[in-house]
């Protein structure tokens, strides 16, 4: 019958599903929590750079917030 199939797609969406789960997890894991900005146009290398400078520390993943732009 047609439910037969169903064991056959679980298993295919688990397969497909956990390294998706797993990239995004390891990106937080070494970003600090928070996930992995990726830079496809220049204004957003530029950003990426000014968190990076307003941070203080270098990383651009360590944002402070508005109380320490100056």
């Amino acid at each position: 019958m047609w439910y037969e199939i169903l064991p056959a797609i679980g298993i295919m969406w688990v397969c497909l599903v956990i390294p998706g789960m797993a990239t995004t997890r390891i990106h937080r894991w070494t970003n600090g929590g928070k996930e992995k900005r990726a830079v496809k146009v220049h204004w957003d290398w530029y950003l990426k750079e000014r968190d990076k400078r307003v941070s203080g520390t270098g990383r651009y993943y360590d944002s402070k917030g508005l109380e320490s732009i100056r």
